[in-house]
């Protein structure tokens, strides 16, 4: 068995192929980078390019993936759908995170890219229910442009300052929108929790290969579990 990544940009290979190497020895990881998929994604928004995804993700199954996980929170959506046309299990990477922050009174979204917060909000609707947890974003000014500058450590730092910048007293979770933020987790001071997808996202997904779910409402409860 082979797990597709759907990734909107390089950095994350790295990121999933550590983890793979920590957590699930021997899972053999098919990696796509799309970085054209989120500039497009930004400018016109996910719907404009749910073909390319769709066309992207069928590309991966028929080399050989048995399932897909996207790891851009803007296009999880998008590319979830397309799970019954492909016939096989397309995992987004923030599922089983928000799945987490939803059991909190209070959630505070960190992202550095706008168009990522819409679709992360309804996630977390999603998974609430009938819960109504408070929920509150924080987009992290200058971030975005270190991170195309390749300046990694200014763009965790910049995350972990506005992480250590939300008011701790109310309490809640912190949940950092963007699969390419994780690393900030580990810079903060802040006593909340900080969650964040990567790790999550691929317990999810693996577990979902080895047949412990299939795609759907049963697939979202395995994501929940976390590793």
């Amino acid at each position: 068995m082979s797990l597709g990544l759907l990734h909107t940009s390089a950095v994350h290979v790295p990121v999933f192929d550590g983890l793979r190497d920590r957590h699930h020895p021997g899972l053999d990881l098919r990696h796509v980078v799309a970085e054209d998929l989120l500039v497009r994604a930004r400018a016109e928004g996910p719907e404009a390019v749910a073909d390319a995804v769709r066309d992207l993700l069928a590309e991966v199954v028929a080399d050989g993936a048995t399932a897909v996980l996207c790891t851009c929170s803007t296009l999880g959506a998008v590319a979830e759908r397309h799970a019954a046309e492909l016939r096989v299990p397309v995992v987004r990477v923030d599922r089983p995170m928000a799945a987490e922050a939803v059991r909190a009174e209070r959630i505070v979204v960190v992202a550095t890219v706008e168009s990522t917060l819409a679709p992360t909000l309804a996630l977390l609707r999603e998974e609430a229910g009938e819960r109504v947890p408070t929920v509150t974003t924080l987009v992290v000014d200058g971030a975005w442009d270190r991170f195309l500058a390749c300046d990694h450590d200014g763009y965790l730092d910049a995350v972990a300052a506005a992480v250590d910048g939300i008011d701790p007293t109310a309490g809640g979770v912190v949940v950092l929108a963007q699969a390419s933020m994780a690393d900030a987790a580990e810079r903060t001071t802040t006593p909340l929790p900080v969650l964040s997808s990567p790790r999550l996202g691929l317990g999810a997904a693996r577990r979902i290969m080895a047949g412990a779910t299939t795609p759907g409402t049963a697939a979202r409860r395995v994501a929940e579990t976390p590793e």
